[in-house]
């Protein structure tokens, strides 16, 4: 009999407590508790970054990593139309939030997608005029290229690439009829392929244009919620076992041949109760595998995901959703990036300049609801409840925070008589601190109580047009600098230093502006914008050593509960707030934006406050039992 080391490569050893992390493929014995521990294959499913286009009935392609989200039915945020309508947007997916890519060229839903993010393919799908429309994507537009062939068809399955996919099954028109019809695209041509055992719409497949396995969907009379499956073989379709679960309207089908997994749908018997079932095909029998969190249907899938590592977005559980989830089976257990409730302020309010970071924060000002309810009102957290503190010398909203809960500045603001002044917390009482040399209301602000910086301003009365202005403070008073911000503008997010600062977004009044600027103490530069506009959010974070910043809510076109997140490389979407909210800048704090709180808004004015939680990644460490 072989043993540990010479199978694994490595020996059992011997510990009075587990190390901090597993490593892979390694095995020890906890002498204190007697057991063999060692890190062991989890499967589940964790929460991804939102989409930020709410759709159903997307086409879908890539990897976990490297995902492809496109067309649908739905309410898009890039462009803001009427809910209920085909869009054309299209969103890459990175394996931690989402970032905007080129629109097709036709509005669509009901498409089959295959392919990578790099080559993907779009095929058929409605409104009807479209439908015999072929497009691909080259990772930064979309190109059409030859029709589909005739019958068209949509509410259909793509598995594939972009040189070798597979259209299968579907609703055909012009015979308005569910079929069993598949094709096969070469790169240039669709041809006909083999013909399923079992004409379906809206199933679940994985897998290749010569080995692929499909299940589920649904058929009339009453769109009856099926379980039979087939695999196909690149010619012809054989019939292999049912799945346990009858499914309808398929979310999403990800995997191989051999281990292919369809998730969630619709079930009952006419196929009307949204569910998160997953079920997979492991070459000889289906296996229920864990549940989606969040219930749905018609969503959309990586097609070119691996058994263990597939991920579903959007999909339509009451209404359109913007959900994505990560399935992985690995000795990684996975956390999705969360926010959770928090204690309530005792004033509900917006404009707030928010002080310090989630366990130690300073809510200061801000506007109650009403025309000119201006507060003076300041309440500090500790991470799990809000207390009073002596209020402000000073009326104000939409100022600018920075400093610490025991050495804050609350800067600047708008009520019309004081857009000039600076207060200063010292943990205890607030004082009146150095005049700002122009007024301020809505800029960015940042840094600490000796060396803090204000740039920006929005218009008002008596506030001055959109500004590019910089000042910076010594603990006393406010110098104005020669660094410009270089797209003049206030209502943004900020955070840093003095000397490495940022600010996001904004507007002047509109239209919300997508672009971020850093500031190295002397110059502001343009860095990677936003994945998409936004203006009057609460942010938190900082530029260095860390590189993570947060911004969340927006007010200045809709009310929203959009997060993004940036590592200083790229934006792109994170966890939605509980609460949408239009912030007209809620309280914003955290150092660090995976740890980092937002309090208050204007939905209309609220109390809530979120913690957020960046997602992490541990190892999956469990005791090892004879039996």
């Amino acid at each position: 009999m072989s043993t540990y080391r010479e199978i694994v490569g490595k020996k059992i050893k011997k510990v009075s407590s587990d190390p901090s992390s597993g490593t892979d493929g390694q095995m020890w014995y906890n002498s204190t508790t007697g057991s063999l521990r060692g890190a062991a294959i989890l499967s589940a499913w964790s929460s991804g970054g939102n989409t930020l286009d709410s759709r159903f009935a997307a086409g879908g392609a890539g990897t976990q990593t490297a995902g492809l989200i496109f067309g649908g039915y739905g309410s898009p945020t890039v462009t803001p139309v009427p809910a209920g309508t085909t869009i054309a947007t299209t969103e890459e997916y990175n394996g931690v939030g989402w970032t905007s890519g080129g629109a097709m060229n036709n509005n669509r839903h009901y498409m089959c997608g295959m392919g990578t993010q790099t080559a993907g393919l779009a095929g058929g799908g409605e409104p009807v005029p479209l439908i015999q429309k072929t497009e691909e994507y080259n990772g930064t537009a979309w190109s059409e290229v030859n029709t589909n062939p005739t019958p068209f068809k949509y509410q259909f399955t793509g598995t594939g690439t972009q040189t070798a996919g597979l259209s299968i099954m579907g609703y055909q028109q012009p015979t308005g009829t569910v079929t069993g019809a598949c094709y096969e695209y070469d790169g240039t041509n669709w041809t006909s392929g083999g013909s399923g055992n079992t004409a379906r719409m809206s199933g679940g497949g994985a897998g290749t244009q010569t080995a692929t396995t499909a299940g589920g969907g649904n058929k009339p009379p009453a769109n009856q919620a099926l379980a039979d499956a087939e695999s196909y073989d690149g010619s012809s379709w054989t019939t292999i076992t049912s799945m346990g679960t009858a499914m309808a309207r398929v979310t999403a089908g990800f995997g191989t041949q051999t281990s292919a997994y369809v998730a969630g749908g619709a079930i009952g018997p006419t196929g009307a109760t949204n569910s998160g079932v997953v079920q997979e095909w492991d070459g000889s029998s289906w296996n229920a595998k864990p549940s989606m969190a969040t219930a749905r249907r018609f969503g959309s899938g990586a097609t070119s995901g691996t058994p263990t590592a597939g991920v579903v977005m959007a999909g339509y559980t009451t209404t359109t959703t913007t959900f994505t989830e990560e399935w992985n089976s690995s000795t990684t257990a996975q956390t999705g990036a969360a926010w959770a409730s928090g204690g309530n302020m005792n004033t509900a309010r917006s404009q707030i300049a928010g002080i310090g970071i989630l366990t130690a924060a300073i809510a200061a000002g801000g506007l109650a609801y009403g025309p000119g309810a201006y507060q003076n009102a300041s309440e500090e957290y500790n991470g799990s409840a809000w207390t009073a503190t002596p209020n402000m010398p000073v009326t104000l909203g939409f100022r600018s925070g920075a400093g610490t809960a025991t050495a804050g500045l609350a800067i600047g603001g708008h009520d019309n008589t004081s857009p000039t002044s600076t207060s200063e917390w010292d943990g205890s009482s607030w004082t009146a601190g150095g005049a700002l040399n122009l007024p301020a209301f809505g800029g960015g602000g940042g840094g600490t109580q000796t060396a803090g910086w204000i740039a920006g301003s929005a218009p008002g009365q008596p506030g001055p047009t959109p500004m590019t202005r910089t000042e910076e403070y010594d603990g006393s008073s406010w110098t104005s600098v020669p660094g410009a911000l270089n797209t003049g503008r206030g209502y943004v997010g900020s955070c840093g230093s003095q000397t490495d600062g940022v600010i996001m977004g904004g507007a002047a009044p509109s239209p919300e502006y997508n672009n971020t600027e850093e500031y190295n103490g002397t110059a502001w530069t343009n860095a990677p914008t936003l994945a998409v506009p936004m203006s009057m959010m609460a942010s938190s974070g900082s530029s260095a050593p860390s590189n993570s910043i947060m911004a969340a809510g927006s007010a200045n076109v809709s009310v929203s509960a959009l997060t993004q997140t940036t590592d200083g490389t790229s934006w792109q979407s994170s966890a939605s707030l509980s609460t949408a909210r239009g912030t007209q800048r809620a309280c914003g704090a955290g150092a660090n934006a995976d740890s980092s709180l937002i309090a208050g808004g204007n939905s209309p004015s609220i109390n809530s406050t979120e913690e957020f939680t960046a997602a992490t990644s541990t190892t999956n460490v469990e005791t090892f039992t004879t039996s």
